[in-house]
């Protein structure tokens, strides 16, 4: 393999370009990026960079002397497998020996509800984050469609930049698919223990632009108005430019146990826009827009590729999922997949309270662990479920 291109130059694309130079990759390193900076991380969009206790510059990852060829602000169009060749942009091409493929997740949008980049926003880069940043000094009320992660977070900046805020989310509860309505209870009254007014159960319906607001209609036919509108959406695998290449998509590029793209030879998947067979949890089919899950997965893919390349057997990548989510200085924590439990059990505080530590059971098996605060206790966890044997005994079929 002499020429290794990876697309997406992000934590997972970083990870894979320090993996190959680690393991001795000696030859050309390309990496291909469709934002403008190096990468950086992304975490503190949410949270210190709208605080501005941390600077753009700040964010920017470690980037060792990897003699890497950055080709930043020019995203990838079109992937031929035949030709094992990429079409920039620009409309120039780039051939390659390997291919790591992490371009991750942009910011889901519906149609007719677009971001202006004045009053109304989505947050999922730094360019994103600086606008928001700079609109919010001059904002007195501010609404977020979307109480997942993101939203909640970017609430928590609002309320403690001053600004008033409203959360507008069309499930019953914050955070009801990553934690679990008992969580999204506490995070609900969290948020309003601290100013957060909380409009659950109830959707989007329109924005209507006035002279100097936006006008919020939601569909039990209340309107409110905003001065800013932030679309906490979810987000999409980046894989439009994909979709004519042969790729298996599914909610992602799909893979085997080990990273490799189905359908293509010497190409991997790394990060958010993976989603592969994990078989710590019987090879049941995951996508986890994690930053440890990017990270880990990063360096997977090209342990992959060159294992392949010298003919040598490369190791399934499987992890216990694990994420975090900082709100009004509490730290929220999941290890493993509490969404498989058929019961739960709080362990230490109450779930009243701001700290408390909550595990989840499927037929008296530890599945998942949820913690408020109490970082320490939950790491353990971690530490022990990643050394635990994989739930079920199924493998891959070659």
């Amino acid at each position: 393999m002499d020429r290794l291109v990876i697309v997406g130059a992000s934590l997972a694309g970083l990870r894979a370009a320090e993996t190959a130079r680690r393991e001795g990759f000696a030859g050309s390193l390309v990496m291909v990026g469709d934002e403008r900076h190096l990468p950086y991380q992304r975490p503190p969009l949410s949270k210190q960079v709208l605080l501005r206790t941390l600077d753009a510059d700040q964010a920017a990852l470690r980037i060792d002397d990897l003699d890497v060829q950055w080709m930043l602000g020019e995203p990838a169009r079109s992937l031929d497998i035949a030709r094992r060749e990429i079409t920039l942009e620009g409309g120039g091409t780039l051939g390659f020996d390997g291919l790591v493929i992490a371009t991750g997740t942009h910011a889901r949008k519906i149609a007719g509800l677009e971001p202006d980049g004045s009053r109304v926003h989505v947050l999922r880069s730094l360019d994103d984050a600086a606008a928001l940043t700079t609109q919010l000094q001059h904002a007195a009320h501010v609404v977020v469609v979307g109480g997942g992660f993101i939203g909640c977070e970017v609430a928590s900046a609002c309320r403690q930049l001053g600004v008033e805020v409203t959360i507008v989310e069309a499930q019953s509860h914050l955070l009801k698919r990553a934690v679990g309505p008992e969580v999204g209870d506490a995070i609900a009254s969290l948020h309003r223990r601290n100013g957060v007014e909380l409009r659950l159960g109830v959707g989007l319906r329109a924005l209507e632009h006035g002279v100097t607001s936006e006008h919020v209609v939601l569909t039990d036919g209340s309107v409110l108005s905003a001065d800013l509108v932030v679309l906490g959406l979810g987000a999409s695998p980046a894989t439009d430019w994909l979709v004519s290449s042969g790729v298996d998509l599914d909610d992602g590029v799909l893979c085997d146990a080990s990273l490799r793209v189905t359908g293509a030879v010497g190409i991997t998947a790394a990060g958010d826009v993976a989603r592969w067979p994990n078989g710590r949890y019987g090879h049941s089919m995951m996508r986890l827009e994690h930053w440890t899950n990017a990270s880990e997965q990063g360096s997977a893919a090209v342990h992959t590729l060159l294992a392949d390349a010298a003919g040598k057997a490369a190791e399934p990548f499987e992890t216990v999922p694990y994420f975090w989510s900082d709100q009004f200085g509490i730290r929220v924590q999941s290890v493993g997949m509490p969404s498989q439990a058929s019961s739960y059990r709080v362990i230490a505080g109450s779930l009243t309270s701001d700290s408390f530590l909550i595990e989840y059971h499927d037929k008296n098996e530890l599945v998942g662990v949820v913690a408020l605060g109490m970082q320490s206790r939950i790491l353990k966890y971690r530490r022990e479920m990643n050394q635990h044997p994989a739930r079920g005994h199924q493998h891959p079929k070659n």
